[in-house]
C-alpha cells in the first residue's frame, strides 16, 4: 500500500547530531577549565587549550543546531502547535534563568541582612570584617555614576526592541530593522561602560585592596552577580543581531516571527534583572564603605 505520508500538525525533526557534539563538547569545555585552573590528568595548570577545543565546540553547535531551526521555519515546519511548544520552551528556559540570578541575589542579601551574625564568631578577623556592611575596607561603586548610565541604556533599548516588535507586527520592516540595529548599538554600549567599570575597580583595588583583605565575598558575589548579567546581556545582543540578519535577508512575517519574539522576551528579562541588581546591589546595600 502506497505511503501517503504523516498528517498532523506536529513536526518530527530529522535525526541529529547537535544533542551529542554539544554533550561532547561541553564536557570537554568542562574539563578543561578545572585543567586551566587546577590542572588535572598530568596537565599543568593553566593549560588553556582543552577548555578552548570544548567552546569551539560547543559554538559550533550551536551555530548548525540554531541554522536547522531556522531552516524548519522557512520550510513552513513550525505549524501553530509547535509555535505554542516553543514558546512554553522559552518561557520555561527564562524561568530557569530567573532562578540561576536568585542564587546570586540570595547570597548577596544573605550577607548585606544577616552580617551581624558573624560578629559573634569568635575568630577576631571575622568579626572585624563583617562588623560592617559593606565590610571593611572596600570602597563601593557610586551607583549614580555609571551604573545609572547603563541602567538609563538599558531602559531605552527596552522601548527600541518593543518599537522593532511592534514594527514587525504591523508589516513596518524598515522600522523593525532600526529599531533593532538601535537595541543591538545600546546592547554593545552597555557591554562597553560594563567593562570600563570593571577595570575601574580593579585598577583601583576597590574590593580587594590589602585592607580589605577579609572582605572578598563582596567583591565575589558582585562580580558574579553583574558579570554574569553582563554575560546575558553579550547573549542576547548576538541573538538580536541574528534576528536582524535574518531580517535583512527577508526573514520574518507579522504573522510567524518567533525567533524575534524569543529574542525581544530574553531582552526584556535582562532588563528587569539589571533593575534589580541596580536598586538592591548598587543602591540600598552598596551604601557609602565602613571605613
Amino acid at each position: 500500500m502506497a505511503h501517503e505520508g504523516v498528517k498532523h500538525d506536529y513536526h518530527l525533526v530529522n535525526p541529529s547530531p547537535w544533542p551529542l557534539t554539544g554533550s561532547v563538547a561541553a564536557t570537554i569545555m568542562a574539563i578543561g577549565g578545572v585543567i586551566w585552573m587546577k590542572g588535572l590528568f598530568g596537565l599543568d595548570k593553566g593549560t588553556s587549550w582543552v577548555f578552548f577545543a570544548g567552546l569551539a565546540g560547543v559554538l559550533y553547535t550551536m551555530f548548525g543546531w540554531w541554522s536547522d531551526v531556522v531552516k524548519e521555519a522557512n520550510a513552513g515546519d513550525h505549524t501553530p502547535v509547535v509555535s505554542i511548544g516553543l514558546r512554553y520552551g522559552m518561557i520555561l528556559f527564562i524561568a530557569s534563568e530567573v532562578m540561576f540570578f536568585v542564587a546570586w541575589f540570595w547570597i548577596f542579601f544573605e550577607m548585606a541582612l544577616f552580617h551581624g551574625h558573624r560578629t559573634l564568631s569568635s575568630i577576631e578577623e571575622v568579626r572585624l570584617a563583617w562588623a560592617t556592611w559593606p565590610p571593611h575596607g572596600i570602597e563601593t561603586v557610586p551607583a549614580w555614576n555609571l551604573p545609572l548610565v547603563n541602567t538609563l541604556i538599558l531602559l531605552l533599548s527596552g522601548t527600541t526592541v518593543t518599537w522593532a516588535h511592534h514594527a514587525l507586527q504591523q508589516g513596518d520592516r524598515n522600522g523593525a530593522k532600526i529599531g533593532l540595529a538601535l537595541t543591538i548599538a545600546l546592547g554593545v554600549l552597555f557591554t562597553s561602560v560594563q567593562a570600563y567599570e570593571y577595570h575601574h575597580i580593579l585598577e583601583h583595588k576597590y574590593f580587594f585592596s590589602e585592607e580589605a583583605a577579609n572582605s572578598g565575598l563582596y567583591g565575589s558575589s558582585f562580580f558574579m552577580a553583574t558579570g554574569f548579567h553582563g554575560f546575558h546581556v553579550l547573549i542576547g545582543t548576538i541573538f538580536l543581531a541574528v534576528c536582524l540578519i535574518r531580517l535583512l535577508r527577508g526573514g520574518f512575517t507579522p504573522k510567524q516571527h518567533f525567533g524575534f519574539e524569543a529574542a525581544a522576551w530574553y531582552w526584556h528579562f535582562v532588563d528587569v534583572v539589571w533593575l534589580f541588581l541596580f536598586a538592591f546591589i548598587y543602591v540600598i546595600f552598596g551604601g557609602a564603605a565602613g571605613h
